[in-house]
């Protein structure tokens, strides 16, 4: 029996600590060497281990802050993106949508012509009130009414009159709608004008020279 049996069957096992992390302070041990920790080492090591943590704790804050930053500018920034391209495809659409309607204004005119006239035959009203359903659909409006106040901002006058029984310019003739897109007028509605008449001026009675000279001759008399 050697020396380290005799000494555990007298004294009971013995039971080394190994960890690395101290349970009491929690701070990491000193490595042994193979000549064995000095008496200072077990001081000073724990407490350079430490500063060395903090300054990598701070500088992982700071790189953590940094990029945290740079993506709150990159969501930022593709947000502006994103919301710029679909104003700028939403103002594209509008515009190719008022082009194409604009050009149908001539069509649109020849049909309310032909409606006018009752030349719509069968098949071509059925056309003709297609047409006018798609263009309603994209928003295209018409306007314009006999009676209606006339509005320099949305009428065009071609003719202009005199007129009794209204008080102030009135349209009173439609010659050509007008049409509008929500709130944009594309085209002004081309009207026929008439103002009240002017009030005919009665001319006041003089009364003649020679009655007042009369009448003081007859109270003189």
């Amino acid at each position: 029996m050697t020396d380290r049996e005799a000494e555990t069957e007298q004294n009971g096992p013995v039971i080394r600590d190994k960890r690395r992390i101290d349970p009491d302070t929690f701070e990491v041990r000193p490595t042994p060497t193979a000549s064995g920790p000095s008496e200072g080492a077990g001081t000073e090591e724990p407490v350079t281990q430490t500063k060395v943590d903090g300054v990598e704790l701070t500088q992982l804050k700071t790189a953590l802050s940094e990029r945290t930053a740079d993506l709150q500018r990159l969501q930022a920034e593709y947000v502006n993106y994103k919301r710029r391209v679909d104003r700028d495809r939403d103002l594209s659409r509008a515009a190719g949508v008022e082009g194409v309607l604009r050009d149908l204004l001539t069509v649109l005119d020849n049909l309310r012509s032909a409606r006018l006239h009752e030349e719509l035959s069968a098949g071509f009203k059925a056309v003709a009130e297609e047409i006018e359903r798609v263009a309603g659909k994209y928003g295209l409006e018409s306007f314009g009414e006999k009676g209606d106040p006339f509005d320099p901002h949305i009428h065009e006058a071609l003719l202009h009159a005199h007129a009794d029984g209204i008080d102030g310019p009135t349209c009173v003739e439609i010659l050509q709608p007008g049409y509008r897109i929500k709130d944009k007028v594309i085209r002004p509605a081309r009207v026929a004008v008439a103002e009240p008449s002017e009030p005919a001026t009665s001319a006041s009675a003089e009364p003649a020279a020679g009655t007042d000279e009369i009448g003081s001759d007859e109270q003189t008399a």
